[in-house]
């Protein structure tokens, strides 16, 4: 299964958000978006209409809002995957079988308090798992290492699932991730406050090398 270091990107305007894009769209395949509402998590980003500038990466909107499926039906369009909280809707299975109708790709996250077994009934009909490795909304959280646990045991469930944690993921915490049987690896600040973003990935990237 191949493994996958992805920037995060918040924005508060456009100008930002075309910035951090060109920053890292060299050095990565995938791209992860925080969009957040000020509802679901205290902060918000890119809670503007946005416009992707021209790359060649794959991109995923990983949406930190209440009741996603408005947003979810205006914009599926501009991105390739969308991950939704289990916690910010009732709607899941709506949610899965619009975007699936798109033939675009879905994921369910788990913030740091919810289990696994809260979404088991979802894992034959969605793309991936995002884990929150911290508690969401923030760059630089610190990164709670017993929520990896969850990695594994999704791992089991679900053998060829693909497996995400975002959250405090830098060189001295993804390991643990990648022990666990993580293969995508999003990384907001570590990367996106670097001096040298194309050290900062490799970094990375050496350290999951199997």
């Amino acid at each position: 299964m191949k493994k996958e270091i992805i920037p995060a990107i918040i924005a508060k305007n456009q100008e930002e958000f075309t910035k951090n894009i060109l920053k890292v769209k060299d050095y990565v395949q995938i791209i992860q978006l925080d969009f957040m509402d000020g509802k679901f998590v205290p902060n918000n980003s890119i809670d503007f209409e946005f416009e992707l500038p021209e790359t060649k990466c794959k991109f995923e909107a990983h949406l930190m809002i209440k009741d996603p499926l408005d947003w979810v039906k205006n914009n599926l369009e501009k991105v390739d995957t969308i991950l939704v909280h289990f916690e910010s809707c009732d709607n899941h299975k709506e949610i899965i079988d619009f975007v699936k109708s798109k033939n675009k790709r879905i994921g369910i996250v788990l913030n740091p308090e919810t289990s696994v077994s809260r979404i088991e009934k979802y894992l034959d009909e969605i793309d991936q798992v995002l884990i929150m490795t911290v508690n969401p909304g923030f760059y630089g959280s610190p990164f709670l290492p017993n929520t990896v646990e969850k990695v594994s045991k999704l791992r089991k469930l679900k053998p060829d699932l693909d497996i995400e944690v975002d959250g405090g993921i830098t060189d001295k915490t993804i390991e643990l991730a990648d022990k666990a049987g993580t293969n995508l690896f999003v990384s907001g600040s570590f990367i996106i406050k670097s001096d040298d973003v194309s050290k900062a990935v490799k970094t990375l990237e050496d350290k999951i090398k199997s």
